[in-house]
């Protein structure tokens, strides 16, 4: 279907033109990728899923942009994780105020993730999201905090006078409601905004330097759940394809070249009930192929923006941006926000029976558990039960409540109570800034709620999911009803969405009178108070007669087009240095007499999986792999392994191997 523009600026915004530009633009990109090896990943909840390796590394990618009329600036963030948490906020926000001061606050900062499955996990201070990695991972954590902040260095020191474009249009073919039986549950009204189950529109926000294309955000709602729970290599799936699609091979940016280059990021939007999944079940639609489905996935979202950003409409508009924090677990909800009109409270979390079942359709976690329970609980699973109050099984209704972890995080923190609520106005974009997952409809009804208050064609105002903080998932009331792995993640009770609207709505009317906002108590900083249960790496040891960088399995003398080249190399421990902003790998070729990088470890079509060999003498070895692409250049190659090894008394000295040399036909 063809791009959808979105209308003609304003009359107001009829002098803005690329010769007098009304902004300041820069970008920036940067390197949050963690513990390669032995770490436990973040999405599916499942204890096995380690990581051995890196598929893709993972990245952040920000953009500043400023009012010049104003003064007023506003940073936007979207990063390759599967969330943002309170930690990594409150890290990076530590960060900026030590470099720039006052210029970048809670207010215009928005910090958001793509919501892949394929990272490692542990860098969040609640115990909920660290259980199935062991605790936390500080080097992961600090990793992620580190490359946020640089990105947005990056693009502060970026700031070149530029425009914006904007246009939507619909993509009906990467995305599919994994939970129809709920949102079959909403009003007429509701569901007839998404006559097929699912949010198909795509918003492109178009950037330029003067009259130089400096990059482009392209939100769309769809699971970045392509790769499944059985994979244990960094990747950062469908929409991170799409990134590295649009910048390395449209526009020739080469990550480790330290140049300025386009930024394109794929963020999420409401996405708690789509999946990419297509055939409703893990790893398969359109193909039996996990990865290929992460490529194919990513390629519909990447044409699809790139056909918007070639018929997007220029827009003006200044910057603007409000943010409060909230007790979710202790809203009053008036009845004007409630289905059946009478108020109504939220209440202290509690996780469901049905979270831990997980989504059938991407990631299954735990056996016995199943999608639709409710009160009462079933009698096989009583002993995994922790006691809940009547009271709060009566708020939390029909849940089949399991885990009460908003009481026991008054002893320790195990999920959020104060979330961070925002709105942000980027021209004539306002993103509704949301520390969850939520279902279409539910981000249909916010939406609704703020360009109302804001006076705002609804097309004007996006849902921006995974944002700030994360505190699970947020059904509509008749949804939640339900009970399937949505509504039992539904953390607030039957009424969490009605509390956002009315919180939401509180803020929008903020910002459109320009008024100050009470930004209320912010969460306690917890990084005091983590702990992990993940061993550290003891000392590396190569295998008997060789060194670290030692080539164990050569490379072939030569290989076609489309074949595939695997290498093995004697190595250490990747968690001895995650090499952020650096590569365990590289594909060189022979150029003048000397040996030119080609590819590294963030590209497509190379693997880096890591391999104990024996834990008992700390021997392990890397397994390198390139698939030769057909567009391939004939020539002389080798590949080369860089890593890290520990001895006894703590000593990490790097190290570099490379194979013999062999040709590309």
């Amino acid at each position: 279907m063809g791009a959808v523009t979105l209308g003609a600026p304003s009359p107001a915004s009829a002098s803005d033109t690329a010769a007098d530009p009304d902004y300041l633009v820069g970008r920036g990109i940067a390197d949050v990728t963690g513990e390669a090896a032995e770490t436990g990943m973040m999405g599916y909840s499942s204890f096995d899923q380690k990581t051995s390796g890196i598929h893709q590394r993972q990245r952040s990618r920000a953009y500043v942009v400023v009012d010049r009329s104003t003064g007023k600036r506003v940073v936007y963030v979207n990063a390759d994780l599967a969330m943002i948490f309170q930690s990594v906020r409150q890290g990076v926000m530590a960060q900026l105020k030590e470099r720039y001061g006052s210029l970048y606050g809670e207010d215009n900062v928005l910090l958001s993730a793509t919501h892949t499955h394929s990272g490692p996990g542990g860098y969040s201070h609640n115990v909920a999201y660290n259980l199935s990695v062991l605790g936390f991972q500080k080097e992961t954590y600090r990793a992620i905090v580190d490359g946020i902040t640089e990105s947005v260095a990056e693009a502060h020191a970026d700031l070149k006078p530029g425009t914006m474009s904007l246009g939507t249009g619909t993509l009906t073919n990467a995305s599919v409601n994994r939970s129809r039986e709920a949102f079959d549950r909403n009003p007429a009204a509701d569901r007839a905004a998404f006559p097929d189950g699912i949010d198909p529109a795509m918003t492109v926000l178009r950037f330029k330097q003067g009259e130089k294309d400096a990059g482009a955000i392209s939100w769309f709602a769809t699971h970045n759940t392509s790769i499944t729970n059985k994979n244990t290599l960094i990747s950062p799936d469908n929409k991170g394809y799409a990134s590295y699609a649009w910048e390395h091979d449209h526009e020739g940016v080469r990550y480790l070249d330290d140049t300025p280059g386009f930024v394109a990021a794929f963020p999420n939007t409401n996405a708690g009930d789509m999946s990419p999944n297509l055939n409703l079940k893990p790893g398969s639609g359109p193909t039996e192929d996990e990865f290929e489905n992460a490529r194919i996935i990513g390629e519909r979202q990447l044409d699809k923006a790139r056909e918007i950003y070639d018929d997007a409409r220029p827009v003006a508009g200044g910057v603007d941006s409000r943010l409060a924090y909230v007790d979710m677990e202790n809203v009053t909800v008036g009845p004007e926000y409630t289905p059946d009109g009478k108020e109504h409270r939220t209440c202290p979390a509690v996780v469901g029976a049905s979270t831990l079942a997980g989504s059938v359709e991407d990631g299954p976690a735990i056996p016995l558990f199943e999608e639709g329970m409710r009160t009462p609980i079933a009698p096989v699973l009583e002993a995994l039960r922790i006691d809940t109050p009547s009271w709060l099984q009566s708020c939390q209704y029909p849940k089949a409540s399991l885990i009460p972890t908003g009481l026991l995080s008054n002893v320790h923190p195990v999920t959020p109570k104060r979330l961070p609520l925002q709105i942000m106005k980027i021209g004539e974009l306002h993103l509704v800034a949301a520390p969850g997952e939520f279902t279409i409809a539910s981000g249909l009804r916010v939406r609704r709620t703020v360009a109302e208050q804001l006076g705002v064609p609804l097309d004007r105002v996006l849902l921006q999911g995974y944002a700030n903080a994360y505190s699970q998932y947020v059904t509509t009331p008749e949804e939640y009803d339900t009970q399937n792995y949505e509504g039992g993640s539904t953390l607030y009770g039957r009424y969490t969405l009605p509390a956002y609207q009315q919180e939401y709505d509180r803020i929008a009317k903020s910002l459109r009178a320009g008024t100050s906002l009470e930004r209320g108590a912010t969460p306690p900083d917890e990084s005091g108070r983590q702990f992990t249960f993940q061993t550290g790496v003891v000392y590396d040891n190569p295998p008997a007669g060789k060194a670290f960088g030692a080539v164990l399995k050569a490379p072939e003398s030569s290989y076609a087009r489309g074949s595939t080249a695997t290498v093995e190399f004697a190595t250490g421990h990747p968690k001895n240095n995650v090499r952020r902003g650096s590569t365990f790998l590289e594909v060189q070729r022979l150029e003048n007499g000397a040996w030119k990088r080609v590819l590294d470890d963030g590209d497509w079509e190379t693997t880096y999986r890591w391999t104990r060999l024996n834990g008992l003498t700390g021997t392990s070895k890397a397994t390198i792999t390139w698939d030769v692409a057909a567009d391939t250049a004939p020539g002389t190659y080798r590949i080369v392994h860089h890593g890290d090894a520990k001895n006894l008394f703590g000593k990490i000295t790097p190290f570099t191997g490379a194979t013999g040399s062999f040709t590309v036909q």
